[in-house]
């Protein structure tokens, strides 16, 4: 292992933050030049373009001063509190996001990248605040990193681009296939809006055998009772999340009531207005039951396969209809089971709804497949950055 020097980031880089100029003060916005990046807009490794940008006036007048190209950036508050990112040309930031502009004698920018990546954990840990604890620009200059020679920083930064390529492209397959159902869905039945294969059409109230909502009974994190999945076991796109599970506790006869079988179609009947009417299919993989805040809905065989269903009410034109069909205030819309068994859709034959459905099967086993890989690479990529900043890369 190398022993490398070791310094705070405040020794040998200049760090700032911005500020966001008065709105009411149009001189700062209308006729604006100057990318204004904001906290959120550090999703991507380097920021390249922002939503708005202000004027010369308002960098001069106010503490929105220009930042230059190449500078690390680091959102010090708010959800998106950690994310970092380089600076891809001269821009303004608003007051949530630090910047970091390392001595170029010292250090290369993409080394401090990385090396504060290196230390999210650590600074994540030191957040303060109430509900939205912040990391402020004190911690993150007193934050301690390598500092080996130029050529050494260079020679790093060379292995973690290339394994960071790797990364992105497998994002960029995953995301291929992430459009290979609805692709699919389209090509097999057409347009439902239109329905150009002129499919006969029916209200989903007459395809479906069984419509009931969930359990109310109050869920624990201590593993007594059956798994019950909640709202945030479906993701937006249909699918199931798992990671984070609770049980409840029920009696028999409404365990025997509410027990999901595979093939059981899950609908978000109450969420935000953007998340409401999410819907997935239950694989049966564990013995389980749903929360009332879904509708569980299974279909007669003989007219309409989940699968088929569940990838109609995902589409991204239904979701719009069921964002217009949502009622309720601000931050919690609702529709319910008369309002779902309303919905009409094409019904194309059931033959074709099957095969439909197999060939769903085999993209979901070939996403597993590109998940693992993913996992295999993120490891591997968190296990390089560890190593290059203890000196044994």
């Amino acid at each position: 292992m190398k022993r490398w020097p070791t310094k705070a980031l405040g020794s040998f880089c200049q760090t700032g933050s911005g500020a966001t100029p008065s709105r009411k003060k149009l001189e700062y916005f209308i006729g604006g030049t100057v990318p204004w990046v904001k906290s959120g807009e550090l999703k991507e490794s380097i920021v390249c373009s922002t939503a708005e940008k202000i004027t010369i006036a308002a960098t001069t007048e106010t503490n929105a001063h220009i930042v230059p190209k190449n500078a690390v950036l680091v959102a010090m508050y708010g959800a998106t509190v950690g994310e970092t990112a380089i600076l891809g040309m001269d821009a303004a930031t608003n007051q949530a996001v630090c910047h970091i502009i390392p001595d170029p004698n010292t250090a290369h920018f993409q080394f401090i990248w990385y090396a504060v990546k290196s230390r999210l954990d650590e600074l994540l840990s030191k957040r303060v605040g109430g509900a939205q604890p912040n990391i402020s620009q004190g911690i993150i200059r007193e934050t301690i990193v390598p500092v080996p020679p130029l050529a050494e920083q260079e020679r790093i930064v060379k292995i973690l681009d290339e394994a960071g390529r790797l990364r992105k492209l497998r994002d960029q397959a995953d995301n291929r296939t992430a459009n290979l159902v609805p692709a699919l869905f389209s090509e097999m039945f057409g347009d439902p809006e239109i329905n150009p294969m002129g499919w006969p059409t029916s209200r989903a109230g007459e395809l479906m055998a069984d419509c009931d909502y969930g359990t109310s009974q109050k869920a624990n994190e201590e593993g007594r009772g059956v798994v019950v999945l909640r709202m945030g076991n479906v993701t937006n796109t249909g699918e199931l999340d798992l990671k984070n599970l609770k049980t409840v506790e029920l009696p028999e006869n409404e365990l025997a009531k509410q027990r999901l079988r595979a093939g059981d179609v899950l609908f978000n009947r109450t969420n935000s207005r953007e998340l409401v009417g999410k819907t997935g299919m239950w694989d049966g993989r564990m013995e389980a039951v749903a929360a009332s805040y879904f509708i569980r809905v299974r279909f007669r065989p003989d007219v309409e396969h989940p699968q088929h269903f569940t990838t109609f009410m995902n589409l991204p034109a239904m979701k719009q209809r069921l964002a217009g069909m949502a009622r309720g205030a601000v931050g919690q819309a609702n529709i319910n089971s008369k309002e779902l068994q309303a919905i009409e859709l094409p019904v194309p034959p059931l033959p074709l709804q099957k095969e439909f459905a197999k060939r769903v099967t085999e993209i979901r086993e070939l996403e597993a497949k590109q998940a693992a890989s993913r996992q295999r690479l993120e490891s591997l990529f968190q296990s390089m950055l560890h190593r290059a900043f203890n000196g044994e890369l």
